[in-house]
């Protein structure tokens, strides 16, 4: 086969540092526009971005000459400094350390679009922590 061709979707959900509620409702459109320019910068074309005031969802599509850990660190570092630099809250802006990511199979993109879409119904039935508990058994991760 003479050329190469890859689309991978990729859900990530990664939190803020100790899950502090850092994202309020003033400065998380902020948040998810610079992502998603740092997101398309490093050749991710996004879908969406939404979350909660302590963790985030993404679903991009992976630039085939970057891994997920480059373009989550690239993702992660910038926007904290962005955060910081325009002193946007008031506290120290992190993330955690580590993160979640996902290959999302094209046949059941938009059901992940709309969970995504509706993170703020979603966690009024379910803590992060549950979503994060459901997700690890889901993958495999945990028994």
């Amino acid at each position: 086969m003479p050329h190469s061709f890859n689309k991978i979707w990729i859900h990530a959900i990664w939190a803020t540092k100790e899950r502090m509620q850092l994202i309020n409702q003033d400065i998380e459109q902020k948040v998810y526009q610079f992502i998603t320019a740092q997101l398309q910068e490093q050749g991710c074309p996004v879908r969406i971005i939404n979350g909660m005031p302590d963790h985030i969802h993404c679903l991009f599509l992976l630039n085939c000459q970057k891994s997920i850990a480059e373009v989550i660190k690239q993702v992660k570092g910038s926007s904290s400094h962005f955060v910081n630099q325009n002193d946007l809250i008031k506290d120290k802006f992190a993330w955690q350390t580590g993160y979640a990511a996902y290959s999302v199979s094209e046949s059941v993109i938009d059901k992940v679009f709309e969970y995504i879409k509706s993170q703020k119904q979603h966690h009024q039935k379910k803590t992060f922590q549950q979503e994060y508990n459901d997700f690890l058994k889901l993958y495999g991760f945990e028994e």
